[in-house]
Order: C-alpha cells, then sequence, then structure tokens
C-alpha cells in the first residue's frame, strides 16, 4: 500500500518522531495540506488555516518528544483533545461540529463548578467561636437576626452596666451640687423659733460666702482659709461648724461682724454700744414648760435687717453679759429664741459657741421646704400625713 493510502494518523506526527523539531514542524504543515487533496469530498478551503493552527498550537514542544516516549506523547496529545485541541484535528476531516459540541460541554462544566465552589463556601465563625456570621449577599434582610440574637444574649451585662453607670452620674452631679450650690438640712431644736421650728428642712446656699474645707463631706484639709471668699451681712441665718469639733453643724443668726463690740444689757442688746430697737408683736398668755412667758418682739439690727426674736423676759442667764470684742475674721453668732440658744454669748469652755471663724461658714440658709412636727419619722409612715405643717412649706427666710 503507498502512503498516500496509509490511513491518515490521528496527531500527525507519529512517523516523524525521528525527525528535528524544525522539520517535523513543516511536516506537519504538509501532512495538513496533503491530507486535504486527497480527501475531495472533505474541500473546505477553511479547513486548511485550522490545520496550520493545530500545528503552530503544538509547534516544536509538541513534536520534539522521542520516539521512544511514544506512549506518554499519545496520552499528552489525548489530553489536549480533552481540553479543545482535538477539535481542530478533526476540522481536517471536516467535523468541526464536533468542535463547538466540546465547547460547551467544558462551559457547562466550568459554570457547574463555580456553582459547587460557592455552594460549598466554608462558614466564617467569629473569633469567640460563636456561630457562623450570615453571607449578607445572599440573606434576605427579613432572615438577617443572628446578630441581633448574639448581642440580645449579652444584654444582660450591658443593662446592668448602664444602671451602674447612671448611678454613679447620679451621684457624682448630687455630689457636685451639694458642694457648690446648695445643701440641706434639719432643724434639730427650737433655739432658732419663731423663725426655724424643729423638723423644719431647710435648703443653705454655699456660693454665698465662697468655700472652704467645711464645704466639702467631712472636711477634708485638702486646702485652708476660703476660696472666693464673701462678706456676710448682719442678720443673715448662717449655717458653720461648731468651733469646739470643727464637725457639728450648727445654725444661728449673725449679729455681730468683725470690729464689732455686742453685749446684752438687761435683757436688750447692744452693739458698738447703742442699743438694737425692739418692738414687742405678741405678749401671748402662754408660758414655757417652767411656766415663764412667751414674748415675741420686732428687732431691728443696724443696717435696716428686720426680724422676729423670742424671749422669755428678763432674769435669765444671758439677759446681762460682758462686752465681745469681734476680732478679724471672726463672727458672732445668737439664736432669735434668745433664752432657750447655745451660742457664741457663751465660751467655748462651758460648751459654748464661742466665736466662730470665717473658715468655719458653710453657707446661709435660704428657704424652708418642708416641715413636720416633733415626733415624725421616716420608720412611721402615718406620721408623714398626721404630723405634716403645710403652712411651712417654701417659706422664704429674713
Amino acid at each position: 500500500m503507498s502512503d498516500e493510502n496509509k490511513p491518515h494518523d490521528d496527531h500527525g506526527h507519529h512517523d516523524d518522531g525521528h525527525a528535528p523539531a524544525h522539520d517535523h514542524h513543516d511536516a506537519g504543515h504538509e501532512a495538513g495540506h496533503g491530507h486535504a487533496d486527497e480527501a475531495p469530498h472533505h474541500e473546505e478551503p477553511a479547513h486548511e488555516p485550522a490545520a496550520e493552527q493545530v500545528a503552530d498550537a503544538h509547534g516544536e514542544p509538541v513534536h520534539a518528544v522521542a520516539h521512544d516516549e511514544h506512549s506518554a506523547e499519545d496520552a499528552h496529545v489525548s489530553d489536549h483533545g480533552e481540553h479543545g485541541h482535538e477539535p481542530a484535528h478533526a476540522d481536517g476531516h471536516g467535523d468541526h461540529p464536533v468542535a463547538d459540541e466540546h465547547g460547551d460541554h467544558a462551559a457547562a462544566a466550568a459554570a457547574g463548578a463555580a456553582a459547587a465552589s460557592a455552594s460549598t463556601k466554608p462558614p466564617v465563625w467569629s473569633d469567640s467561636g460563636d456561630a457562623p456570621f450570615e453571607d449578607v449577599d445572599h440573606t434576605p434582610v427579613y432572615a438577617r437576626g443572628g446578630k441581633k440574637g448574639r448581642r440580645n444574649g449579652k444584654s444582660g451585662g450591658s443593662e446592668a452596666f448602664e444602671i451602674v453607670k447612671t448611678i454613679f452620674f447620679a451621684l457624682l452631679i448630687a455630689f457636685v451640687l451639694r458642694v457648690l450650690l446648695f445643701q440641706p438640712f434639719t432643724i434639730p431644736s427650737a433655739s432658732m423659733e419663731p423663725n426655724l421650728y424643729e423638723g423644719d428642712y431647710i435648703v443653705v446656699s454655699k456660693w454665698s460666702y465662697g468655700y472652704s474645707k467645711h464645704a466639702i463631706p467631712f472636711s477634708p484639709p485638702v486646702f485652708e482659709g476660703r476660696l472666693f471668699a464673701k462678706q456676710p451681712q448682719r442678720g443673715d441665718i448662717v449655717v458653720f461648724k461648731l468651733p469646739r469639733d470643727n464637725k457639728t453643724d450648727y445654725i444661728k443668726r449673725l449679729i455681730g461682724l468683725p470690729g464689732d463690740r455686742v453685749q446684752m444689757i438687761d435683757n436688750v442688746l447692744h452693739i458698738n454700744g447703742a442699743p438694737v430697737q425692739d418692738v414687742v408683736i405678741s405678749d401671748r398668755d402662754a408660758t414655757t414648760m417652767y411656766g415663764m412667758p412667751i414674748i415675741q418682739a420686732r428687732e431691728t439690727l443696724p443696717g435696716g435687717r428686720t426680724f422676729t426674736i423670742q424671749d422669755y423676759g428678763p432674769g435669765n442667764a444671758a439677759d446681762d453679759t460682758p462686752v465681745f470684742e469681734v476680732p478679724e475674721g471672726y463672727y458672732f453668732m445668737m439664736g432669735d429664741n434668745r433664752d432657750n440658744s447655745i451660742d457664741s454669748r457663751f465660751d467655748q469652755r462651758t460648751d459654748g459657741v464661742g466665736l466662730v471663724p470665717a473658715e468655719n461658714l458653710i453657707g446661709k440658709a435660704e428657704i424652708i421646704l418642708f416641715s413636720w412636727s416633733p415626733g415624725a419619722s421616716l420608720w412611721n409612715p402615718v406620721s408623714w400625713f398626721s404630723k405634716v405643717r403645710p403652712s411651712r412649706f417654701f417659706t422664704v427666710l429674713h
């Protein structure tokens, strides 16, 4: 059988395996053209470039393989056929529709592999080891609830923290207000009657005289003297720390300023040698528990400050005193209930108040907020209503 009648090799290079690489490349082109001539029923000029393309595509690296590696070469060429190179050889036989069919199968296989890879995408787990995060791109909005659920799992701790934070800031605000602006006090005795009664709940302004260490709870020794000091006025109702212990809160009316001379003569107050005007406004048919009459008078201090005092008449222990000279930086205090008050008329050595240093001033009494009669108790809710004195609520002090 002549070479022209021998069957055509699908690969077109086995017979020339021992040829040099460049010669075999040329033979590949000739085989393509020769086969097209001997197969007249496939006379399609468009197939000739396809054969040339196969030769170019396989080129020298494909045909330069030694003849003794023929089986490995066959496997390599078969692999090329699976990736779409074999249809190019089939074009020489006029079988180009097969190439299109294999291309469609390859595209479908690639799409299926991409879909499988996306469907088997591993979930992303959080650092805490809890459930994987949602794939937001493929999860409907109405179905996204995992993160919210995880937040709700920690809501208990967050709520507790918020409560503690709220309490902390509330206490901080109360502390600042108490130190800088206002401080409440309860009147414990009758020494300031008839203007303040036992059980009155008052508010004291802290800024009126500036600030000392006694403006801060427990009077820490953070500084000496007064900051933003202001001179109190004669006749002010003042809350101060008792000089003999610097702990007990007292409330009295300021009578003597630095440089004044104060004295009681026959139950009449004298300031700098001049008697203070007073007018009896009430001589009730009432007595104390000791049988002494209760007298109320209207007293006017130098400078025009007027207020009501209460007295049990002449002849009592503090109705006649020596002269008290008030030094710089000190104040002389007296109670409005003149015969029932331990004040600056009594020396500290006799458990009195004595002269009050400016540093001990806490603030000025401004208003009565609420009032209960003696006997009211926090632990007795009935007394909250039976002992209340609403007529004294919101009374401004003078």
